[in-house]
């Protein structure tokens, strides 16, 4: 691999698989913007990947309008996951990801350079599963001039947060990636994520919502009729 990285899969092949995605997980992409994952989002957003930055900390903020996870939800399988860690939390997430997801439908794993770490290699090595070391995502899509061929930008997402009256209800609320500028939630966070994420997580509130949807009622107007309910709950 060019620029001094290594990866498992042939040049080409490793460009067509990114260009493919639609979507790339950014682990370690919060609020500090003097953290290289914080711009990360912003400058491969720019190239119509679609981003979803996870930190555990500042879930329910958005990044470059993109919504933090605090984590990543069961049920979802990315495309790409890039790891802006150390090493130690690097291998913590390969080896959750290992453990839940279908290793035949294995996501690309990118350690940035210092994430790298070897048991976790090995462990994808054996599985057969594609992966990128000692390169960074931006400056190799930079570097080969790489955009999503198919770019589902902008995109809406959902947040549920408690509500301000400490009454026990919940909020439930309907943004765009387009312009949402959402600073960490004062109340805690329930739920967020996309209308694919709404769809496919097993988390209990996803699944809730989707037991509220009517016959031949889209996810997207279920969600926005739910911003005008107490359905959230």
């Amino acid at each position: 691999m060019d620029a001094g990285g290594t990866s498992s899969l042939a040049p080409l092949l490793l460009q067509e698989r990114v260009i493919a995605s639609t979507s790339i997980h950014i682990f370690g992409a919060g609020l500090n913007h003097e953290r290289p994952a914080h711009q990360a989002v912003k400058e491969v957003s720019q190239r119509g990947w679609a981003c979803s930055p996870i930190h555990p900390n500042d879930g329910g903020a958005t990044v470059a309008g993109f919504p933090i996870r605090p984590s990543l939800d069961d049920g979802l399988v990315p495309e790409i996951v890039v790891l802006f860690l150390a090493p130690e939390r690097a291998r913590a997430v390969v080896r959750d990801l290992i453990i839940r997801l279908d290793h035949e439908h294995f996501p690309l794993v990118w350690f940035q350079r210092g994430a790298q770490d070897p048991s976790s290699i090995e462990a994808l090595q054996s599985m057969g599963a594609a992966y990128v070391t000692d390169d960074c995502i931006v400056e190799y899509t930079n570097r080969h001039d790489l955009r999503c061929a198919s770019s589902p930008l902008p995109q809406m997402f959902c947040l549920q947060t408690a509500s301000e009256d400490g009454d026990g209800c919940s909020v439930w609320t309907v943004h765009s990636t387009r312009d949402a500028v959402l600073v960490k939630p004062t109340y805690a966070l329930e739920w967020v994520g996309t209308l694919d994420d709404l769809e496919r997580s097993n988390h209990t509130i996803p699944r809730y919502i989707r037991s509220l949807q009517a016959t031949n009622e889209s996810l997207a107007v279920l969600a926005q009729r739910l911003t005008q309910t107490e359905a959230a709950s």
